[in-house]
């Protein structure tokens, strides 16, 4: 599998990567399908079944709405999140869903979108299906598609043959081939280059230098905007559960509080700075995934229930820390984060339906621990250090959204992803790269976690916090 940076960071709308972002892009491609195969204009009726955790999470995750976006044509890094609602309105007043915005059809919301609550699929459990009929009720053309996280999808064809997803960079042959952390670092002692000027080379198999630094200042340039967003924004997050957001009270505080204010601990006088450093690290993690928890642009890092994590640390070292502002440091930092999550796409999972949320928070505070790390200057051995740890310390997380929103636990979980890739940074800086657990066995270790959780653990709203809190929620 060769991935490109592009594929692991993409810009798309909340509130989910595999919920969200992979049903827009499947219901894309089938009625791209349908246009290529001269099949659009005998479509009458178009029906799509949600199984497992599409089905139980689905409709706090939006996956309804961005299946109704994907029909019209749409693409996540382009739909304007404030037209969403408008458009499910007029869709569920007039019954008419105008597919690839060619071909009008009668669709009744709650009919043709089938939620098979408690319907688990053997492949995977994000799994949808597509079936179009003609007048007659004929079966004109159907797929399934599988959401497998981070804006992934699968066809059915694609999931037998085992690829890994149909991106342009899939079936090219890079200059650095790798399948692990082990080949990752042996390739860095080879060639004597960093992680990041690996990646960079690969990524020149499919773009130009300036392209590539272009499309990475592009994703900085994004999640730096939901930053200010998330922190401009008040007001009730929409779902149901009355969560207030926080960004921005958090923000204000910090900005009129004044450096001489003393916090005593016991005997110990501690100056304020060192933990409002801390704050603004949670502060930025707020903003995004309040942002995306309103269905707002965000960026998959690589999924949108831990896209906070990445752009806060990124802001912590733009900063706080000295080089932090150098552009060409912040690239290092995300083509060292890009290739880390790469090693857990090829060997493991970034879905927290299949793994939990150690796959998608777990993985986010992995990758920001080995890049920070490695923007700072570390070597490739201290890299891989703070990247395992930043793994280590989150196996076991389960995915209990409750009421199936992406907010209760999600926010505050990617703020505790934030500050364990610092302090996974930090350990690793202070050692020499050694040390008994290498990123690849925590890579393994957290698949077979994975396997053996229980599914109320896994996105289905069913266990965990989700099953604990009563919240009643009002009619849709």
């Amino acid at each position: 599998m060769h991935l490109s940076v592009f594929d692991l960071f993409k810009i798309g709308i909340g509130p989910s990567s595999s919920h969200t972002v992979g049903p827009m892009i499947a219901a894309k491609r089938f009625v791209t399908d349908l246009v290529t195969q001269k099949k659009l204009t005998d479509v009458h009726e178009l029906t799509v079944k949600l199984y497992g955790s599409l089905a139980l999470t689905g409709l706090g995750h939006a996956t309804d709405r961005a299946i109704v976006l994907g029909l019209m044509g749409e693409k996540p890094d382009d739909t304007d999140p404030n037209l969403v609602e408008s458009k499910i309105d007029q869709l569920k007043k007039t019954k008419k869903l105008n597919l690839a915005a060619q071909h009008e059809i009668h669709f009744v919301y709650e009919k043709h979108l089938d939620f098979r609550f408690g319907e688990f699929k053997e492949k995977h459990s994000n799994t949808m299906e597509f079936i179009a009929t003609d007048k007659s009720g004929k079966v004109i053309f159907q797929d399934a598609y599988y959401s497998i996280g981070g804006g992934f999808v699968l066809s059915d064809e694609e999931f037998e043959r085992g690829s890994s997803n149909q991106t342009a960079s899939a079936n090219v042959t890079v200059p650095n081939m790798f399948s692990n952390a082990e080949e990752l670092m042996a390739l860095a002692k080879k060639k004597n280059m960093t992680i990041a000027e690996l990646l960079m080379e690969n990524e020149l198999t499919w773009r130009k230098r300036e392209e590539i630094e272009a499309g990475i200042d592009k994703i900085w340039a994004a999640m730096e905007s939901c930053i200010a967003r998330g922190m401009a924004e008040e007001g009730i997050l929409p779902g149901g559960l009355n969560i207030r957001r926080r960004a921005k009270q958090i923000a204000d505080n910090l900005t009129k509080s004044t450096s001489d204010i003393k916090m005593k601990l016991g005997d110990i006088c501690l100056d304020d700075v060192p933990m409002k450093t801390m704050d603004w690290v949670n502060v930025f993690a707020l903003a995004v995934n309040e942002e995306n928890a309103a269905g707002g642009r965000v960026v998959t890092a690589p999924t949108n229930g831990a896209a906070g994590v990445i752009p806060a640390i990124m802001a912590y070292y733009n900063r706080f820390v000295p080089g932090g502002k150098d552009i060409k440091n912040l690239r290092i930092f995300m083509l060292t984060a890009a290739a880390i999550g790469m090693l857990y796409k090829k060997n493991a999972s970034i879905s927290a339906a299949e793994v939990g949320c150690q796959g998608e928070v777990g993985v986010a505070c992995s990758m920001a621990a080995g890049a920070l790390t490695a923007a700072m200057g570390g070597t490739v051995a201290q890299v891989e250090n703070a990247a395992e740890i930043g793994m280590e310390h989150n196996l076991g997380l389960t995915c209990d959204p409750i009421k199936g929103l992406v907010q209760v636990p999600c926010i505050e979980r990617n703020t505790m992803g934030a500050v364990k890739a610092i302090n996974a940074s930090r350990l690793a800086l202070h050692g020499d790269g050694t040390h008994l657990v290498s990123l690849d066995k925590v890579i393994e270790t957290m698949m077979e976690t994975g396997k053996d959780m229980m599914h109320k653990y896994k996105e289905t709203s069913e266990g965990g916090l989700a099953s604990k809190v009563s919240v009643a929620m009002p009619e849709c």
